[in-house]
């Protein structure tokens, strides 16, 4: 746990939440002196859960306590006013998805069974923490690189469950309501459409899933993967599709050793519906959540020789159009 005092306030212009404290810790991977989520560590971190969960089957994947959380599953977020703005506890959940247990193993040189069932692994952790009451989202995600600010030198993502939507999500969520209230569609659905017709800026189609470069890219290469049938919930998917899973993992590890190839810093999130188990009574975009939203993966490279200075961000600058993106990494050497 952290020994500093972390809370979370909302900026009353832009509406997002901050989580913030004094930190004294540096950033980027720890140094260890042994890897403490290697399969012969002698696991002294909480575990919560374990893929596959086959009595005498070797994990291949497994979730644990963040050993120094942002978010703590115990109380309650006591949210609160100090004068025009608004605060709270930082009480959610955060979680290390330790993705393999060997050390070498990554995402993109790993077996398309060892990423399913960290897929399937994630999903259940969703699907769990959204029965939580308390829990508005949950947030899949992947920092790789020095440039990233990779946590853990083993293969690991995070999970983070929280009382508050993202902002970018939220965006995504109004975005997706009023197109489904204008023209009866999911915007996303006929983004894949009018990107297949194309065929300008798809990197890979395989099966049910489809990798691309926006139109209008954040950062250089700037990468999603998609389900071409709609589909709101990720977990939906990783819970109850083996078939498409696999087909999953496998264009996930092509398109990270697409990725690569350009650069080893990455940021990868997973944007999924919010909770409706549990839907908020003052906003409506649960009501309609599953026509309007659809799941994806967002890969987004760091490209430091490329950086521009803060001004440009609010903006995004990316020197690299999606199309010339695209060629690059169709000819980028992948294995299998």
């Amino acid at each position: 746990m952290f020994s500093f005092p972390v809370e979370l306030r909302k900026d009353p212009i832009t509406r997002s939440w901050v989580i913030t404290g004094d930190d004294p810790a540096e950033s980027g991977p720890r140094p260890e002196s042994a890897c403490r989520f290697c399969a012969d560590s002698g696991t002294p971190a909480h575990v919560i859960a374990t893929s596959p969960n086959t009595p005498g089957v070797p994990w291949s994947a497994r979730s644990v306590v963040h050993p120094t959380p942002l978010y703590r599953i115990e109380g309650e977020p006591g949210r609160r006013g100090d004068g025009i703005y608004d605060c709270m506890h930082s009480v959610g959940a955060h979680e290390v998805l330790v993705e393999n247990p060997r050390h070498d193993r990554h995402l993109w040189n790993a077996g398309d069974d060892e990423i399913a069932y960290f897929l399937r692994l994630a999903a259940e952790r969703i699907l769990d923490l959204k029965r939580d009451p308390r829990i508005k989202y949950v947030s899949l995600f992947k920092d790789y690189g020095k440039n990233a600010g990779q946590e853990f030198s083993h293969p690991t993502s995070q999970i983070t469950a929280t009382m508050f939507v993202p902002r970018r999500v939220l965006y995504e969520l109004r975005a997706g309501r009023e197109y489904f209230v204008s023209k009866e569609r999911c915007v996303f659905c006929d983004i894949l459409q009018q990107e297949e017709r194309q065929a300008q800026r798809v990197i890979e189609v395989r099966s049910d899933y489809i990798a691309l470069c926006p139109y209008a890219p954040r950062v250089p290469y700037e990468t999603w993967i998609l389900p071409r049938n709609h589909d709101a919930s990720f977990e939906r998917t990783g819970l109850n599709k083996p078939g498409l899973r696999t087909n999953l993992a496998a264009l996930l590890r092509r398109t990270l050793q697409r990725v690569r190839s350009v650069t080893e810093d990455f940021h990868l999130v997973l944007h999924t519906s919010p909770s409706s188990i549990h839907p908020s009574k003052n906003l409506g975009y649960w009501k309609t959540i599953d026509d309007d939203y659809h799941w994806h993966i967002e890969i987004l490279p760091v490209i430091s020789s490329k950086a521009r200075s803060y001004t440009f961000k609010e903006v995004y600058y990316s020197p690299v159009s999606s199309e010339t993106a695209v060629k690059q990494l169709r000819e980028a050497k992948i294995d299998g």
